[in-house]
């Protein structure tokens, strides 16, 4: 019985730690968001860290998603999004929309 336990819990910490691995980066540099595009699984909650290497401030968000996120300068954030629909979804620097795009694709 102990074993059965041990195997439990080692397997379900595993499967943390895994995920944790596995966050996509957003970086916003130059008022640009790198890479521009991500894909994440459709109808699974999701994560998503975004780093502002700027020396401003900026805003991230989405009108399909439904997000507004400030982000300090040299900051990182992580956002737990979904579950989305199959589809693609516009994101968007709301100080810097000219430049700062992007989309996410949920497969």
């Amino acid at each position: 019985m102990k074993s059965i336990l041990f195997i439990l819990l080692w397997g379900s910490s595993f499967n943390s730690f895994a995920a944790e691995e596995t966050i996509p980066l957003l970086t916003i540099k130059d008022h640009q968001f790198t890479p521009s595009t991500l894909k994440v699984k459709a109808g699974e909650r999701f994560k998503i860290k975004v780093k502002n290497d700027d020396a401003t401030s900026e805003e991230f968000e989405s009108k399909t998603i439904i997000v507004e996120k400030f982000i300090a300068p040299k900051q990182t954030i992580t956002l737990t999004l979904g579950p989305l629909k199959a589809g693609e979804y516009e994101f968007f620097g709301d100080l810097h929309p000219a430049t700062a795009k992007g989309r996410l694709t949920a497969e």
